[in-house]
């Protein structure tokens, strides 16, 4: 199971297609996709996902179960820190300016909401890539 966004990290993406390939059983690969009706210029389609993976919004992670049988941490987070805020990210799409303009009080309030769970999640993740190792079993 992946996630990817090959605007922002086109060599994580091939390389999870690899690895997906590799696996002898069913794999999931999600996919950032902007779509017009995000209200965004499709030709800066790959400047949209490198947005939603710096903001947090997408962050880019590996689990293969490969890993834990070889007695190694499968999950891999490959995304960094969010480096740039949330607002930046939703300032740049339609559906999300269009609540700006017609509820901008409640825009804020999300804005902010949504801030804190792109940080928790990367948290989150972060601490589950650094987990050890589970024990071999015997």
């Amino acid at each position: 199971m992946a996630t990817v966004a090959y605007g922002a990290k086109d060599v994580h993406t091939l390389k999870v297609f690899h690895e997906a390939e590799a696996y002898a059983g069913p794999s999931l690969i999600v996919a950032y996709s902007p779509c017009i009706a995000h209200g965004v210029d499709m030709l800066y389609n790959q400047r949209q996902q490198d947005m939603a993976v710096k903001s947090g919004h997408w962050p880019l992670f590996r689990h293969d179960p490969r890993l834990e049988a070889a007695g190694a941490n499968p999950f891999k987070l490959d995304s960094a820190a969010p480096s740039q805020p949330m607002q930046a990210f939703m300032d740049s799409e339609t559906r999300f300016a269009m609540l700006a303009r017609i509820h901008p009080e409640v825009a804020g309030q999300l804005a902010a909401e949504a801030q804190r769970e792109a940080d928790q999640r990367y948290r989150a993740y972060a601490e589950l890539a650094a987990r050890p190792a589970a024990p071999k079993p015997e």
